[in-house]
């Protein structure tokens, strides 16, 4: 059959290669016909509330007027034009309001278009910081397990090397040092052997590390584990004192999904560098930000080659940057710390309790994040036929059945959300006893 005489899901599931998945046996695919507020509509007309807020971008809903109009307003100006000698209006007012809302100290923004490329960018800055220094020795990273940073080579070789989802490249990836991941949880009173580990890395081989990297608060796609924010205010103090650079990744976490503005607030420390994306357009357009401190920034460019030699070429796209403008315009009017407690008040209510049913090891909440951690590697497709069945949305992953909705969802729908997940708790626990 010609492929244009393929039905779209027939065509979909022959031709298109999606994200973490097989193109011997491609997981099923559900065909979105439009979206609004917290709801996602099939082309069937089914309507399911969307529990992954698109990987964890859609802060606030789909569909949203105040960003719509952003969108449309900058498309009748210029939907991009090259960032290099060039510059425009969004850029600069995104720029001036990431300096203004992220931790103290961070002055300089270089704008990227994806998580992954702002974290590429992070640890390009820190290598060349130090070779510009007169330490090129210095050029390895340090960062806990368990640990997910980005798909991308230099990403890749700072997500676990044993337990992340990039073991298959470790014999082409830079060598990095691992700590063993924190282990003191968020409400857990702090466990000073849990930083043991990390000082005794640091002293062996402070001699060639660039920069420590780090998920503050919530290590996302290596496992959905929430840590003590100790633990992380160590890392400053380790790295101010041992000479070392503090990369935060804040792509999940930033923009308030924690219950704070940025995950780094849970600990009072500002890193020297920040990786920011996902919800920074509200899910709108692809765009993400690496900021650094004027120290960073000066001692980049301090030697050969004088300047910084990245440049994405959609780098400061003006459509993406006016919409998230408008997005933070959208934090800034201080509805999400309510919105997120919330959140967090039902799933501690309901979530929680999950931790009995049989086929569970753990539950953890924090923030707009819910977490049922499983004994065994879920069913990926048929836990989603259940939720779609149940008129939800949720990505399972491994062991996983995590949330992160919108912002804006209301309390009745979030149940609707857990129900469904003891549901497919339900069939898992059933499948184990055929």
């Amino acid at each position: 059959m010609n492929s244009k005489e393929l039905p779209n899901l027939a065509f979909d599931q022959k031709h298109i290669w999606h994200p973490y998945t097989s193109a011997v046996n491609p997981l099923p695919c559900y065909e979105v016909e439009r979206a609004e507020g917290v709801m996602l509509e099939l082309t069937d007309g089914r309507q399911l509330i969307d529990g992954m807020s698109s990987w964890w971008a859609a802060i606030h809903g789909y569909n949203h007027p105040h960003l719509n109009t952003a969108a449309t307003q900058q498309l009748s100006k210029m939907s991009h034009v090259m960032f290099g000698g060039l510059t425009h209006a969004p850029a600069i007012d995104l720029c001036r309001k990431l300096v203004d809302m992220t931790p103290a100290g961070l002055e300089r923004v270089f704008l990227a278009d994806s998580g992954s490329v702002a974290v590429e960018v992070a640890m390009k800055m820190a290598v060349q910081y130090w070779a510009c220094q007169g330490s090129p020795e210095k050029h390895r990273f340090i960062s806990p397990r368990n640990g997910y940073h980005g798909d991308t080579f230099a990403a890749m070789s700072v997500c676990d090397p044993v337990n992340g989802m990039h073991s298959l490249f470790n014999s082409v990836l830079s060598t990095q040092l691992f700590a063993p991941a924190p282990q003191t949880r968020f409400d857990q009173p702090w466990n000073e052997d849990d930083i043991a580990p990390l000082i005794e890395l640091i002293i062996a081989h402070k001699h060639e590390v660039a920069a420590l990297i780090i998920e503050p608060i919530v290590q996302g796609a290596g496992g959905m584990r929430i840590y003590h924010p100790e633990y992380l205010k160590r890392c400053r103090q380790l790295c101010d004192e041992h000479n070392i650079l503090l990369i935060c990744d804040e792509i999940a976490t930033g923009f308030g999904r924690t219950g704070k503005l940025f995950a780094c607030d849970h600990a009072h420390i500002s890193p020297d560098i920040m990786c920011l994306g996902k919800a920074l357009t509200g899910g709108y357009l692809t765009l993400a930000a690496t900021l650094c401190s004027e120290d960073v920034a000066l001692g980049v460019c301090a030697g050969d080659p004088g300047v910084f030699m990245h440049g994405p070429t959609y780098m400061g796209n003006p459509l993406a940057c006016s919409v998230a403008i408008a997005s933070i315009e959208l934090i800034e009017k201080n509805h999400w710390p309510a919105q997120v407690s919330e959140i967090e008040t039902v799933l501690k209510q309901n979530l929680l309790a999950l931790k009995s049913h049989p086929a569970v090891q753990d539950t953890r909440v924090l923030g707009a994040i819910g977490v049922v951690e499983c004994k065994q590697a879920v069913n990926v497709a048929k836990l989603q036929k259940i939720f779609v069945e149940q008129g939800v949305w949720i990505r399972p992953f491994g062991k996983l059945i995590y949330i992160m909705p919108p912002f804006i969802i209301e309390p009745a729908q979030l149940i609707r959300l857990i129900d469904a997940i003891k549901l497919g708790l339900d069939a898992i626990q059933g499948s184990a006893k055929c």
